[in-house]
């Protein structure tokens, strides 16, 4: 039944009418998509992701999560992708709102699902912390790739059913933004394993794809190399679980990331991709084997965190301090130019 719907899905694709004006992609998007899809020419250049779009700086909360303030600042600083979530208003519409509720993020209050698109958009974005209310109010994922505008990438955190992505992939089509947008799926058995087939399948092959592999369900590399060669992801988002802070911080990078990975990633022209952001009530570095933004401020010592997984083969680190990413990477000769002249 699954598979019927991914083939309906792909099939409403190719016949959706072309209401929408093709928007051409921005030659900077252009450029930080070929970066992706090539790692084995830029493993000396780090990408970055911004984590809900770059919703901070030094630890506080200055912008609203995922706003186009927060696209907007991450490509002033040369971020070569933004996180944004993506939930269903009542009446279809993908919308872009990280909790399942509006309670948090905005003026409004209530699930997301229960609200129409007319409705969200009397919602506006806050400031977290403060509550203080910004401009904005929620917006639809086919506006946020519209503002992204080609300058920038978006990483889509689907927060919906698997097979979700392939709606987004027609969008993508559809706007012709193919290479502005990169979906993903977690993976961890050779059922998901047949699910992502089938959706990379489903959404094409000019689409980035990628999977999410944890390890307290893979554990072996040699399922990584599995996933990649089936899949031809051009990276893997790899969980490395800190769930107690009693317990020590990873010394060696877990089971996933090992020699063997790195040599995996080489192999299949591949990028690794670690998660340095925080998780809200939870250990620090929760899912960077506690190795987090957070450690790498306090500390002083950010080659202990951001170089901890550089060193370990790491070429796109998601992070919630983009600019102090970006910052020590440079100093680190670890960031290439984006030549636009061309």
């Amino acid at each position: 039944m699954r598979f019927v719907v991914l083939l309906a899905c792909l099939f409403l694709a190719l016949i959706a009418p072309a209401s929408h004006a093709l928007r051409p992609i921005d030659s900077r998007a252009t450029l930080i998509h070929d970066r992706l899809t090539r790692a084995n020419l830029w493993r000396d250049h780090v990408m970055v992701v911004a984590h809900r779009a770059g919703w901070k700086t030094g630890g506080r909360i200055v912008r609203a999560e995922n706003s186009f303030a927060a696209i907007d600042h991450a490509v002033s600083t040369g971020v070569e992708m933004v996180e944004l979530d993506v939930r269903r208003s009542s009446d279809g519409a993908l919308v872009i709102m990280h909790d399942a509720t509006l309670d948090r993020t905005t003026t409004c209050q209530g699930l997301v699902a229960q609200y129409t698109l007319a409705a969200l958009r009397h919602c506006r974005l806050v400031l977290e912390d403060s509550r203080q209310p910004t401009t904005e109010h929620v917006f639809t994922l086919e506006e946020a790739m519209l503002h992204a505008g080609g300058r920038i990438l978006i990483n889509i955190d689907n927060k919906l059913e698997p097979e979700a992505l392939v709606e987004i992939a027609e969008l993508a089509h559809r706007l012709n933004m193919q290479n502005g947008v990169l979906l993903k799926l977690a993976v961890w058995n050779a059922d998901r394993l047949q699910l992502a087939r089938d959706i990379r399948r489903a959404i094409g092959p000019d689409i980035a794809f990628m999977p999410i592999l944890a390890d307290d369900g893979v554990v072996e590399p040699g399922f990584l190399d599995r996933i990649q060669s089936q899949l031809a992801a051009p990276a893997a988002e790899l969980i490395h679980w800190h769930r107690d802070a009693s317990q020590p911080i990873t010394a060696d990078g877990g089971p996933l990331l090992t020699p063997h990975a790195k040599a995996v990633a080489i192999r299949n022209d591949a990028h690794l991709w670690i998660n340095t952001y925080p998780i809200t009530d939870r250990p620090e570095g929760m899912v960077a084997g506690g190795r987090g933004d957070y450690l790498a401020l306090s500390s002083g010592r950010p080659e202990d965190v951001w170089g901890f997984f550089v060193d370990r083969g790491v070429t796109i680190i998601q992070t919630d301090e983009p600019d102090a990413v970006i910052a020590w990477l440079e100093r680190q000769g670890l960031r290439r130019p984006y030549d636009l002249t061309n």
